[in-house]
């Protein structure tokens, strides 16, 4: 199952750096995963400074 951003993205782009295959992109309020792209490593949720990102 691919990670989910929530409400609490500060959209400070560090998960975005962190994926090894790109599918993270900012979105209209804050970051977004692309659910296709995602390879559930969970870099990106290990990266993210506010705790943002989670399994979904």
């Amino acid at each position: 199952m691919a990670y989910k951003i929530s409400d609490s993205c500060i959209s400070c782009g560090t998960c975005a750096d962190a994926c090894p295959v790109g599918a993270i992109s900012q979105g209209e309020t804050q970051y977004v995963i692309d659910e296709g792209a995602c390879l559930d490593c969970g870099s990106c949720s290990g990266a993210c400074p506010v705790g943002a990102i989670s399994e979904g």
